[in-house]
């Protein structure tokens, strides 16, 4: 194996319950919602985003979406249009990603044996400076979102990319996800050797495929 590509979201980061965040910083703001609304109208957020997330290929298609994001956050909650910029604000403020603990020691470990890693991510264009955010950007070699180059996971555009990126074949790399469709099927229906990441224990219907449950397992298939 000469590369190893990773998703990002349930791989590498996790996010913090946006609902709270998204409370107190509308508080700050001099917006009062309780807990239950402030929660509802982030999981229409996150709904939207999902639906939409390949719309922020660049700066200024990803502002347009953030803005729309914010919209059905605002709708939700019941606010007038004067308040959009607060609360486009707050909703930006409440998404706060985290590095799993495997995530650095992990890279750190493939970096020592030589191996490029590349994260292969549904994502906007902002992967990489959420990345960087968390500290994990100078230990991968390349980042690849969605968004970027026009396909997602599972379509073999996205893992295609990478691996042009890692430099390698597919039959040189391996790609490690949490999602069995998009991230085991995808990367095997591209031609690459794919682990899935199940931390909490391997899904019903999961077969004979590889798996692991922690990253700190990673290194070890590499040889």
């Amino acid at each position: 194996m000469r590369a190893v590509l990773l998703d990002s979201f349930g791989t590498l980061l996790r996010m913090d319950e946006p609902g709270p965040h998204l409370r107190a910083e509308l508080a700050t703001r001099g917006i009062e919602v309780g807990e239950e609304e402030a929660a509802a109208a982030f999981r229409a957020e996150i709904r939207y985003y999902l639906a939409h997330n390949l719309e922020g290929r660049d700066p200024s298609s990803l502002a347009d979406l953030r803005d729309r994001c914010a919209r059905v956050v605002r709708e939700s909650l019941g606010l007038g249009r004067e308040r959009q910029d607060d609360v486009r604000e707050a909703m930006l403020a409440a998404i706060r990603f985290r590095p799993y603990e495997d995530a650095r020691p992990a890279l750190a470990a493939l970096r020592e044996r030589g191996v490029r890693t590349v994260v292969a991510s549904n994502w906007d264009c902002s992967l990489p400076e959420a990345l960087e955010r968390v500290g994990l950007r100078p230990l991968v070699d390349g980042v690849v979102a969605s968004a970027v180059v026009g396909a997602a996971k599972p379509a073999a555009a996205l893992f295609h990319a990478a691996l042009e990126l890692a430099g390698c074949e597919p039959g040189e790399a391996l790609h490690v996800g949490d999602s069995l469709d998009k991230d085991v099927q995808g990367a095997r229906a591209a031609g690459l050797r794919a682990v899935l990441l199940a931390r909490d224990g391997t899904p019903s219907g999961a077969g004979s495929l590889e798996a692991i449950s922690t990253l700190s397992e990673l290194p070890g298939l590499v040889t």
